[in-house]
């Protein structure tokens, strides 16, 4: 709606995981390097946290794009929140294309495909990716040993798959719980919030991407923005959107601070209580 006159070529602030979106925060470099060194040393085991908000989803994104081809397949769980006899079976249908037969989910049989299909995977030089999206929801104790017995399976030595655990900060303490997890997960990274200069840098590279020629965000508006946000790049994306809808309702050349401000105040005043 408001593209044309802001001069863009798409809006600049949508949640979706495009790659071309995505800007290189400090924490968020930090560890697309630890998980890309984990996966490309065959190691077992990750662990990814962050607020909600916070570029996970994207930093999945990025990580999968970059890996070599010989890191696949790469299984991404969005929602993990089954039991651990359905999750097992749902990954051995990832891995071997076939569907487990209606009542035949136990989690021996599912154990089996799975092994059968990370040999067959490893046999042809390639190291499988899981990464498991909102872990910090597993379905309790059974879950989270289930996918421990992943990390069991090895070839020539070596795991036949690395483990990604991508979560809220929550799960920190239920990982720090378990003994046999702590000492299997061989990097945990955790996404901080944009600083001020990040989020500045974050709204100009969405914006430029976008195909904006000129500054549109005054730059006295970015600590309200900050303050407002908390740095939280979804937090970000929303008051952006709007505000770039009301300063086109409004026929302004810019954004100000006061523009942030009024649609944070209407998103309040909407929300319930």
């Amino acid at each position: 709606m408001y593209e044309t006159y802001w001069q863009l070529t798409q809006k600049p602030f949508d949640n979706a995981a495009d790659p071309r979106f995505y800007y290189p925060g400090e924490s968020h470099q930090a560890a697309l390097l630890k998980l890309r060194y984990a996966i490309e040393n065959r190691r077992g085991g990750a662990l990814l946290c962050g607020p909600s908000g916070s570029g996970k989803t994207m930093l999945t994104t990025m990580l999968r794009g970059a890996l070599d081809e010989c890191f696949a397949p790469f299984v991404h769980v969005v929602f993990p929140q089954m039991p651990a006899n359905e999750l097992l079976a749902f990954l051995a249908d990832e891995f071997d294309g076939e569907t487990a037969v209606e009542g035949k989910t136990d989690v021996v049989r599912s154990v089996r495909r799975l092994e059968r299909a990370l040999n067959a995977n490893a046999k042809k030089g390639r190291h499988a990716v899981v990464a498991i999206d909102e872990a910090h929801l597993l379905d309790g104790p059974e879950s989270f040993e289930a996918l421990r017995l992943l990390m069991n399976f090895e070839y020539n030595g070596s795991p036949a798959l690395t483990l990604l655990l991508i979560g809220h900060p929550s799960l920190l303490p239920t990982i720090n719980r378990m003994p046999q997890w702590e000492e299997r997960l061989s990097v945990k990274c955790l996404l901080r919030p944009f600083n001020e200069p990040e989020t500045a840098g974050y709204i100009n590279h969405r914006l430029r991407v976008a195909g904006a020629g000129r500054p549109l965000v005054e730059p006295d508006a970015v600590p309200t923005l900050q303050e407002l946000t908390h740095g939280i790049a979804r937090r970000i994306n929303r008051l952006c959107d709007l505000a770039l809808l009301v300063g086109y309702a409004e026929e302004q050349p810019s954004l100000g601070a006061e523009h942030f401000e009024t649609v944070s105040r209407e998103l309040v005043a909407v929300s319930p209580d």
